[in-house]
């Protein structure tokens, strides 16, 4: 029968006194070492951006992938000896963690599928951080790309989470200018030689004053016949991100010129007929 009277009470709170010392000066010195090791990564990767070596979003993008296999490492030699403190073989870590992934390894395709498309995508710098991208029926803005996964911020607020493997094919709507496009239609009772005159007067004043633009703006002309009015197109280039922009000031600026030209951009108007009344009533 096991006799507690037996137990040497004061050799076991010792040994277990300089285990746990040993347990907290390790994870101490894990959280010394992951702030160093991040701050010494942000540090490499802002030295890199101010030297142009790099882009600012590439920056982003490799400074979060570094800091979280930085992260992973430290995490592993973190078990490991906290196994070797507590009398455990590493080399039974690696043999039990083989182990189960023998038995996971077919549930965790999806996994291998995720990391194998996260390199893929890092390394053949499809997205970066800050990039405006659609990613299937997901538009936004991306904000961490990593192995696993990729988060895309929509203009609505929405933090979406695209496992990797589900990236098929990215639309990069950043690489490079993009196009602002204004269509604006005026009545057919109007000159369109002198409509035109006056939207490429505006097209002039917003080159000149918005640093945005890149090309243009231009008037192509007539567009489209539509049942009231005759649609002229205006395009121009920007600056990606900036072309939403653009367009508004386009819009603005062309309908406080035409309203001061006295040309018509119709509207549909609605005529209320009174039973009984000789003329009817418009509004």
């Amino acid at each position: 029968m096991f006799d507690f009277i037996d137990i040497d009470w004061g050799n076991l709170l010792v040994e277990a006194g300089i285990i746990a010392a040993q347990v907290i000066g390790i994870l101490i010195a894990f959280a010394i070492v992951r702030a160093i090791g991040k701050k010494l990564i942000n540090r490499s990767f802002d030295r890199l951006t101010k030297k142009g070596d790099v882009t600012n979003g590439r920056a982003l993008t490799l400074r979060s992938l570094s800091e979280n296999v930085f992260s992973y490492a430290l995490v592993f030699v973190l078990v490991a000896t906290l196994f070797n403190i507590f009398g455990l073989s590493v080399a039974s870590l690696i043999a039990g963690a083989g182990i189960v992934g023998l038995a996971i390894g077919f549930g965790a395709q999806g996994l291998v599928s995720d990391v194998v498309t996260g390199f893929f995508l890092l390394l053949e710098k499809q997205i970066d951080v800050n990039d405006y991208v659609t990613v299937g029926a997901i538009d936004g803005v991306v904000e961490s790309v990593g192995l696993r996964t990729t988060q895309i911020r929509s203009f609505d607020g929405t933090l979406n989470f695209i496992p990797n493997r589900d990236i098929t094919t990215v639309s990069n709507h950043s690489r490079g200018n993009m196009r602002a496009l204004v269509d604006i239609g005026v009545s057919y009772d109007e000159n369109i030689d002198e409509a035109m005159a006056v939207l490429k007067t505006v097209c002039e004043k917003v080159a000149k004053d918005n640093a945005a633009v890149v090309e243009g703006p231009d008037v192509i002309g007539v567009q489209a016949f539509g049942a009231s009015d005759v649609t002229l197109r205006i395009i121009a280039k920007a600056k990606s991100g900036e072309q939403w922009g653009v367009e508004r000031e386009l819009r603005k600026s062309i309908k406080e010129a035409l309203d001061a030209h006295d040309i018509e951009i119709p509207f549909p108007h609605q005529v209320t007929i009174h039973k009984g009344l000789e003329n009817p009533v418009q509004s």
